[in-house]
């Protein structure tokens, strides 16, 4: 079974909608290569051989159109041939029901007019009563496929609207792909390596070993895979109205957009939800050298015996301490004065004591001079006026994210870019141009997947409705799931004192907590900030085991204005880490070293 995939880029021409005849060509060598792009032949015809021995080996899902590398292809058997697929039995089952049609597609002699039909499962739109918002093609255009988008489309599906998303890449954007969905399985996986040697329990026997990775890689790539199909391929072909186009997309007016095989979709309003990638800071030699960011990390074939990680805020303190637990030695550098820059001083302060007795080397407040690369890395920084160096077999860079907002065409249709080529955006989400809205990443920070589907939902209502629901994130946790976990909402004290106003704290150690003695976790604690005037809660910091689990009833209360009283008078079970947010209350007015379990 022939593939037809694009010798240069490798993208597989059917995701894209283009047959044969309609791809660009280039002959060489006897043979006639088909491009998804004129650009794509161009480079292709600069050196043939190379790009044809770096694409060759590519193969396609004949049903969902994955792209794999040979390594990550199951196969399966059906008329005396071997059948390559991603490995999801669900694919399995759709080829096996009209395999003549997906081998014709998968070819390219069966070109699908409209991707979105055959991932939707069918076209037909007069079955809604859409909300009209002019004469294009559809009501709601959509330029991304990740969570910002699918929730945005979703919200249009809901208001009756005829909705297009247009996306090339994976479906369902960073979380689920590159971001908090393989990221916190293989946290997990570390953790229960790490306890093998490290619990608190007497009589329970420690054992160690060393981590299977490609086993446990290949375990996260399983997880991402079914949740990718799972919660938004398969939640595609639940919308009628939401039509897919798998093409790379540009924004050709307030109302349009041009497709990569020419065609032009138009549509009452767009939304642009292209989302953000690792951004690395500009250090002399880093790019020369090369680095992994936080995708290829978290995809090495083989685990590393030592690991630079520059940045300290969440994503690279989470993959720091992740690959600690793994066995590599790792080395973290910071620029600010403290890892966890944005979370409150103590935090930072005491989570770096935790990761140093577990053995990470950390260094904060460093200016890096230079990275060097002669078959391992070296790092050249400063601290407190020191010159120091630090060396290992890999680097991870982890110094923010950019958003995705070149080659788009963004600048010609009026939508203004902030400094970090963010998409600036009103408290409606609309852009400078008034018929383009857009959420999620792309906007800047927070960069949280629940604060792009919040965005993404809040666009699409503004859009198809009208601009009357503004975008509000006054009460937004935040989580870093480091081992003890750091959470928070609201305001620090120092913040609440610039504004003028004066803050009353408590501070409560884990020790305090019943849960975290039972369990022999004591580490952390739980800081809660009023306002002196009102004693309602403004602000919540914790550190501890499960800090994610526990913030979510401290962000309703800085949402709804409740008071310190309305978090001791409210019931929280027993020998549950969330009794130790009642207990913080209480520690406003009570010493509850005094106090009997469950006193008020």
């Amino acid at each position: 079974m022939k593939t037809l995939i694009c010798p240069y880029c490798g993208c597989s021409l059917v995701r894209l909608g283009i047959s044969k005849e309609k791809a660009a060509t280039y002959s060489f060598a006897g043979s006639e290569y088909h491009f998804c792009c004129r650009d794509c032949a161009d480079e292709f015809a600069a050196d043939p051989e190379q790009h044809l021995q770096r694409t060759k080996d590519l193969v396609v899902c004949p049903t969902c159109l994955a792209e794999k590398t040979p390594e990550l292809t199951f196969t399966f058997e059906y008329a005396g041939e071997k059948i390559p697929y991603c490995g999801c039995p669900y694919c399995r089952e759709v080829f096996l029901k009209a395999p003549d049609y997906y081998i014709k597609r998968l070819e390219g002699t069966e070109a699908m007019e409209g991707v979105g039909d055959f991932i939707r499962g069918g076209s037909d739109r007069d079955a809604i009563t859409p909300i009209s918002r002019g004469d294009g093609d559809f009501d709601l255009l959509i330029v991304g496929g990740g969570s910002a988008g699918f929730s945005a489309a979703i919200k249009g599906a809901e208001l009756g609207a005829r909705v297009a998303m247009a996306e090339l890449g994976t479906l369902g954007g960073t979380c689920v792909n590159v971001g908090c969905v393989p990221s916190k399985t293989l946290i997990r996986a570390a953790e229960a390596n790490h306890r093998r040697t490290h619990h608190p329990f007497e009589g329970i026997a420690a054992t160690n070993g060393q981590p299977d990775w490609p086993v446990v890689r290949d375990h996260k790539d399983a997880l991402v895979t079914g949740m990718r199909e799972g919660k938004y391929r398969d939640v595609l072909r639940s919308y009628e109205a939401v039509t897919l186009f798998e093409q790379r997309s540009t924004v050709t007016s307030g109302n349009s957009i041009t497709l990569a095989d020419g065609r032009q979709i138009t549509a009452g309003k767009l939304v642009i939800t292209t989302g953000a990638s690792p951004w690395a800071a500009p250090i002399p030699g880093l790019a020369e050298a090369g680095y992994l960011d936080s995708t290829s990390a978290m995809a090495l074939d083989t685990l590393p015996s030592s690991l630079i990680v520059i940045g300290a805020s969440a994503v690279g303190l989470e993959l720091a301490q992740m690959f600690l637990r793994l066995g590599v030695q790792v080395t973290l550098l910071e620029a600010l004065p403290r890892i966890v820059p944005a979370e409150d001083p103590a935090i930072g302060n005491v989570l770096a004591e935790y990761l140093a007795d577990e053995g990470m080397e950390i260094h904060a407040g460093v200016t890096i001079e230079r990275v060097e690369r002669n078959g391992s890395y070296t790092v050249r920084f400063s601290q407190d006026d020191r010159a120091s160096t630090a060396t290992a077999e890999q680097l991870l860079v982890a110094t923010g994210r950019r958003a995705n907002t070149k080659g788009f065409g963004l600048d010609d249709v009026g939508v203004t870019l902030g400094k970090r080529g963010e998409v600036v955006v009103n408290e409606y989400l609309q852009t400078a141009n008034p018929d383009i809205y857009a959420a999620g990443d792309v906007t800047g920070e927070p960069m949280f997947v629940y604060v792009a589907a919040y965005g993404g939902t809040t666009a699409a209502e503004n859009a198809l409705t009208g601009d009357a629901r503004p975008f509000d994130l006054t009460a937004l946790p935040k989580v870093t799931f480091t081992d003890p976990q750091v959470a928070s909402v609201g305001f620090t004290e120092e913040e609440i004192r610039y504004q003028g106003a004066e803050p009353l704290t408590a501070e409560l150690p884990l020790e305090h907590v019943p849960r975290a003695l039972a369990a022999r976790d004591t580490r952390g604690f739980v800081k809660l900030v009023a306002d002196a005037s009102t004693r309602k809660i403004v602000g919540a910091h914790i550190l501890a085991s499960e800090a994610g689990e526990m913030i979510t009833e401290l962000a309703l209360a800085v949402q709804f204005g409740l008071t310190i009283e309305n978090l001791t008078s409210a019931f929280h079970p027993y020998l549950t880490l969330s009794e130790g947010i009642k207990l913080a209350a209480q520690t406003f007015d009570k010493d509850v070293a005094k106090l009997s379990c469950c006193a008020g």
